[in-house]
Order: C-alpha cells, then structure tokens, then sequence
C-alpha cells in the first residue's frame, strides 16, 4: 500500500471515516480526493460516501472484504484506449458489474503562486492530453501517480515554479490558484468507470437498455476466434467491444473482453452464448446492467 501527501492525507482520513461508517452508501474509487474517478463516484450515486484508495487493487478488496458495498473504477478512455491492468483484475476479483458511468475529463492549471510556473505534476495520462498546451507555454511535463495526488503534493510542496494538472475543482480541496482550466489538447476526452459489488444485479433490479459484460479464451485452433464470435452475427446480437489480453505472459493463451448489446434470459442471447461456450475454453460472465449511453 503506497501513502498520500499530507494535504491529502487529512481529507483521505475523514471520507474514510465516513465510508466505513455507512458501507451501504461508500462508493471505494482509486486515487486522491478530487481524483477524476472521485468526481465519477459523486456524478454516478450523488448521496454516496466516496471512499480513497491507493491502488486498484485496493479500491478492489474494500468491496471484496465488506467494507465498503460498491467500487467505481475505469475501465477505458476515449483517446487511451483500455486502463492498464484492470482486464486482469476483474476478473480475478469476484465482484460483478453492476453499472457504468461516462465522465468527461477536463483538466486545470494549479499552483501555489511561487513565481512563474515551469514545471507541471501530473498523471502521464492527463500530461499527454495536455501535451500540446504545456509545451506551447514551455512548462516541462513531471510524472506522477495520481492527477489530485499531485495537487495534493504541490500544496505542500515550497519548489518555486511547480504546479499540477489535475481536475479544476482540485485547486480548491487544496487551497490552490487555479490559473487556467480547459487546458487538455482534446475537447472529446470521455473515461468509461464500471461499478463494482460482491453481489450481481437481481434481475427485477434492472430495467431499460441493458449490457452485459464477459470474458472468454479461445481455443488454440485455427479459425478459433471467428468460430467463437459466430453465434453473435447469426443470433443478431451486437457486441459493442472486443479486447484482446495474454494471461500469464504467454503468447499462446489468449483472453478476451467483451460487452454486448442484452442480456441473459433474452432467447438471442442465450443461444450466442451457449455457442460461444461450446468454442471456448472457458467463459465467465462479470455482470448484467443498465447501460449508461444507450447503444444500437
């Protein structure tokens, strides 16, 4: 378990307290408070009790071990494709899909006033979508774990000229002058969270569009994943994501994620699973929900 900046650290304190008192109500997310999946926490359950965790792994087990009832966590974005390393922990985490939310992601310019900026802190991700502006203002791009956790550090931190780009409203959580907002290179920039529970939806429980989510492994033959994916063009259900990822550094053990457009218990679907079944080595099913945009 890694360790939050000071400034951090005390907000870290009181919305743990608060989560882990009313578990029905925390919402576990990775990062700082005023980390965009904090923001995502917020949008997608407003009376929910934010909870921080360091690491995905983390946010994970607070579900997993009761503390906490849910975790909201991403899963893709619009201009980086897949978040690192959650394919893998998904799966293995035995919890189930139960919701999704699209957050738009901006990003802001904060510091705390000590002479020009010429360095700024960031996530590597929310630096390379700001790439384009940084350099047009010749501020030099600084790694860091965490968008708010680098506010978090910048407060406490006394270097002239650093500042961090992390979520506007961040300058606020840590008494920061926000000189610019807007500043990321792209205004389509969407992250895709996925929320978490021990418990999948209860069917009466879910109404209006619904997805489902699931990963598969293919057979090692030829054609395998064409005889696989077969059942969905011929029972006519879309599947609206298809990734690819090695288990256990082989190359010859391939897994895939997927989402489609239905659920179980409609007769289309049921048979382009069962056929999927039938092709695969093995298939797991990681959740039922409402979908957050609708699909076709």
């Amino acid at each position: 378990m890694g360790s939050y900046s000071a400034s951090a650290q005390q907000l870290v304190d009181k919305m743990t307290a608060a989560a882990l008192a009313q578990p029905a109500r925390g919402l576990a997310f990775q990062g700082a408070p005023g980390a965009n999946s904090d923001l995502a926490a917020r949008e997608y359950a407003p009376g929910s009790l934010p909870l921080p965790c360091y690491s995905f792994e983390d946010a994970i087990d607070a579900v997993r071990e009761g503390r906490v009832d849910r975790a909201i966590i991403p899963i893709e974005n619009s201009l980086h494709g897949r978040v690192a390393d959650i394919h893998f922990l998904l799966p293995e985490s035995g919890l189930s899909i139960v919701g999704e939310h699209f957050l738009r992601i901006r990003h802001g310019l904060m510091s705390r006033n000590l002479g020009p900026v010429t360095r700024a802190m960031s996530h590597e991700q929310a630096l390379g979508q700001c790439r384009h502006w940084l350099r047009a203002n010749n501020i030099a791009p600084i790694a860091h774990s965490d968008t708010a956790g680098a506010a978090a550090l910048v407060a406490d931190s006394n270097e002239v000229g650093l500042a961090a780009v992390a979520p506007p409203h961040a300058a606020d959580l840590y008494g920061l002058t926000l000189h610019e907002s807007g500043i990321e290179d792209a205004d389509h920039n969407m992250t895709r969270f996925v929320v978490l529970a021990r418990e999948p939806l209860a069917e009466q429980a879910v109404d209006g569009p619904l997805m489902t989510t699931f990963v598969f492994e293919v057979k090692n033959i030829p054609a395998a994943l064409y005889k696989a994916l077969g059942g969905f063009a011929t029972n006519g259900v879309n599947m609206t994501k298809l990734e690819s990822y090695q288990v256990g550094g082989s190359f010859t053990a391939t897994t895939f994620y997927a989402d489609i457009v239905g659920a179980p218990g409609d007769e289309h679907v049921d048979r382009a699973l069962e056929e999927l079944d039938f092709q695969t080595k093995s298939l797991r099913l990681l959740g039922t929900y409402r979908q957050a945009r609708v699909r076709p």
